[in-house]
């Protein structure tokens, strides 16, 4: 379903949905075959290689066995047979659980596209395959589920482990479950919109739930843009939003009259600098990067496009806080894990009256954020979440003799906020940035050139 929906498209994902109704009639192999073909007929190569790269190993890693996987670690050489097929799973079993070769059910191609049918060697038969590939010699080790296919292929093996699907399931909230931070490789970055693993269920209640979830993020864009403060949260929190605000200080005032204060929000939707607004209750000035037109047009405050030009960005964010209080993300860029990506530091350089504010969400359908797909759309998925939240922290502002007018530079400024906000939310700090973000996800450094921004 993964692939089907980020891959492919919404309708495609309600096709695979509708195919359930008949599949349990069906035995093992026709299964596989149908959903293959509903999934990757007409895909674009390109889209799956973008879906194995950036999405589907977030949900590999949380719901991978803990002791499947401490067994896979003690082995030396591994080889790894399965019926889905390869495409789906290579990138991830040799990235992150280093695995030396992937045996798969093979895919037939034509051009840039898959034609949703299988090579001429068909559907991979796990001890079939470990024949062919081991001839008479027999692997150390086998793991498996206690399924009849997998019963065949372990039983070819010296020792062999059996990992109940069941017991999996049924604990998937306790110690059966590999612990984020045993994970092989830290996951900071991931792409895709769907924050929920789409099982047949969960899939059924997110497309009886989009109708609704549509006309409750238009109401929610609505009462913010053309109500007052109060009115729009009371009104917004009426549809399940949860604002939390914390160390709210509304009596924050620069002590240079002509000057605004510049808020240092940590980066997690396109809606961080609107939800900021909200809780001071006060109009504010954001500057950002790559912003779409519709997410100008719908916009409650103000918003300025930065061009990454360090000195002409200078000049235009020293303007806007001659004119008022400025709101700057210098992250440059979302991340949905608990990190926060290097800070340019910029800002350190243009104010003295700097207010850190630490800004988390959490979503239980969509991710409001997106590297490879339409960001329009961004604002309008974060609020058709059934109960978005968005917690805001205004930590005290910062001392003068943390500042460069104290005497600190601009880089060691930058680093304090940083550290700070990362405490505040309990996140790791990193020196990864907006590059090394879009480099992994979308194959691009994540400039997008007005031409091709979509209205």
């Amino acid at each position: 379903m993964l692939v089907a929906f980020e891959g492919g498209s919404i309708i495609r994902a309600f096709l695979l949905l509708l195919s359930c109704s008949f599949l349990w009639v069906l035995d093992y192999e026709l299964q596989l075959r149908v959903m293959i073909f509903i999934t990757f007929c007409g895909l674009k190569i390109k889209q799956m290689e973008s879906v194995g790269r950036a999405v589907l190993p977030k949900f590999y890693l949380e719901n991978l066995n803990l002791h499947a996987y401490e067994a896979l670690a003690s082995t030396g050489s591994k080889v790894i047979f399965t019926s889905v097929p390869r495409v789906m799973v290579e990138g991830f079993l040799k990235e992150y659980l280093e695995v030396d070769d992937v045996k798969g059910t093979e895919l037939l191609t034509s051009g840039h596209y898959f034609t949703g049918l299988l090579s001429k060697s068909g559907l991979l038969m796990k001890h079939r395959a470990l024949k062919e590939h081991f001839g008479d010699r027999k692997p150390d080790i086998g793991l498996g589920t206690s399924s009849h296919h997998d019963n065949l292929f372990i039983s070819l093996c010296k020792e062999a482990y059996v990992v109940n699907r069941d017991d999996s399931k049924s604990n998937s909230s306790s110690s059966s479950v590999l612990p984020r931070h045993r994970y092989p490789k830290p996951l900071i970055f991931h792409d895709g919109r769907l924050a929920f693993l789409p099982t047949p269920l969960a899939t059924l209640s997110m497309f009886l739930w989009i109708p609704i979830g549509i006309v409750i993020a238009i109401f929610r864009i609505s009462v913010g843009i053309f109500l007052p403060y109060k009115l729009a949260l009371f009104l917004a929190t009426c549809t399940g939003l949860n604002l939390s605000v914390k160390g709210l200080d509304t009596s924050t005032k620069s002590d240079h009259e002509n000057r605004g204060v510049l808020y240092v929000c940590t980066h997690r939707t396109l809606l961080d600098p609107v939800f900021l607004s909200t809780s001071l209750a006060k109009p504010l000035t954001a500057v950002t990067y790559s912003l779409s037109k519709m997410s100008e047009v719908i916009a409650p405050i103000r918003t300025v496009r930065l061009t990454r030009d360090r000195k002409k960005d200078g000049e235009t964010m020293n303007k806007l806080l001659s004119e008022g209080d400025l709101v700057v993300c210098p992250e440059g860029t979302t991340c949905r894990e608990p990190y926060l990506l290097r800070f340019s530091s910029l800002f350190a350089e243009l104010a003295d009256e700097i207010v850190p504010v630490a800004v988390n969400t959490k979503v239980s359908m969509f991710y409001g954020t997106t590297a490879s797909g339409l960001k329009c759309l961004d604002p309008i998925f974060f609020l058709m979440n059934p109960r978005p939240v968005y917690y805001v922290e205004i930590l005290g502002k910062l001392p003068k003799e943390l500042t460069c007018a104290g005497g600190k530079s601009s880089c060691e400024v930058a680093n304090y906020i940083q550290r700070k906000l990362g405490d505040a939310l309990g996140f790791e700090c990193t020196t990864l940035t907006r590059k090394d973000k879009y480099l992994m996800l979308a194959g691009n450094e994540g400039i997008v050139s007005d031409s091709k921004r979509k209205n």
